[in-house]
């Protein structure tokens, strides 16, 4: 796993990168860098340049301009990334030959990396996939196959995984189980770029996100520096004894967003700026707030922002 001392260091860093296929361009001046440890989000519609972006910093692909640098050379000649010891891939529509078991195809790709046998079985057990090592692969549904995927990407503590709609074909348990089996690499020191349509299950753990829309970044930041950004409206509900909703929103004045009253709460709409001068107000009120929710704007509401005119 990576050493936490070298959580300072960028590890991917792409600068002016634009890939071209014949006349179309699919890539557009993309520059953005990734430190170690982090958690990086590619979120845009279908067709949007994320996985020609994964596919650049794994050096399947070479940009037409620009320069595409992932621990410390070019990944598309570099000796230490070639090696794809160090990388760890799941992409969108994992395949498999169907004959062999899921052992089978772990222990294929440790020998293709480089790595020993020893953990196969153990990273099966990871992921669920323990009592059907020695079934064939045509065998498993798609989402055990994902979950293949996923054990396959994890071969050799990868210092770098690169997830390309990582949870298609999983329930919601499966689901959170997986981000968990993330959560415990980042806190080794894994780096990892996903690439995701689920913003709900993202959320909350990603370090920063990247916006793609028609080939070109139309933003990169922390949720909050994304909030900033688009300076959506902060929701603020308000719990009051049963039956005061009503009376305490009046006594808030006029000039405050009231919305969706009921019999004992309502909320209220306000900037950024304007969230913490309300809530001095509505603590001004003393007992008659029983309880208030601070509710940003969420994932979905910001991508919404950059997407609007897009019919993608």
């Amino acid at each position: 796993m990576v050493e936490m001392d070298a959580v300072s260091s960028n590890v991917i860093s792409l600068q002016s990168v634009s890939k071209q296929y014949g006349n179309e361009t699919v890539v557009r001046d993309v520059s953005f860098n990734v430190q170690a440890g982090e958690c990086v989000v590619l979120v845009g519609h279908n067709g949007a340049g994320k996985t020609t972006l994964m596919k650049l910093m794994l050096g399947l692909t070479r940009s037409t301009s620009g320069s595409v640098e992932v621990l410390g050379g070019d990944p598309a000649f570099s000796a230490s990334v070639a090696q794809h010891k160090t990388l760890g891939y799941l992409p969108e529509s994992v395949a498999f030959y169907e004959a062999m078991t899921g052992v089978e195809v772990l222990r294929f790709y440790a020998h293709l990396k480089g790595a020993t046998n020893l953990d196969c079985e153990k990273l099966l057990e990871m992921v669920g996939l323990g009592d059907a090592s020695k079934r064939r692969v045509g065998t498993y549904s798609k989402g055990m196959r994902q979950r293949l995927g996923l054990a396959q990407a994890m071969i050799g503590d990868p210092q770098l995984l690169f997830l390309d709609e990582p949870t298609t074909g999983l329930d919601p348990i499966l689901r959170r189980h997986f981000y968990e089996l993330i959560d415990g690499l980042h806190k080794q020191g894994t780096t990892s770029i996903i690439s995701s349509h689920a913003l709900s299950e993202v959320e909350a753990r990603a370090d920063r996100f990247v916006i793609m829309k028609a080939g070109v970044m139309v933003a990169c930041g922390t949720l909050d520096e994304l909030y900033q950004q688009v300076d959506l409206p902060v929701q603020l509900k308000i719990n009051v004894a049963s039956g005061e909703a009503s009376v305490i929103a009046e006594r808030l004045g006029s000039d405050i967003d009231i919305n969706k009253v009921n019999n004992q709460s309502f909320c209220l709409s306000c900037s950024s700026d304007e969230k913490m001068p309300l809530i001095r107000r509505i603590a001004e009120l003393g007992d008659a707030v029983q309880d208030m929710h601070i509710i940003p704007p969420s994932l979905d509401e910001v991508y919404s922002h950059f997407m609007k005119g897009d019919q993608s």
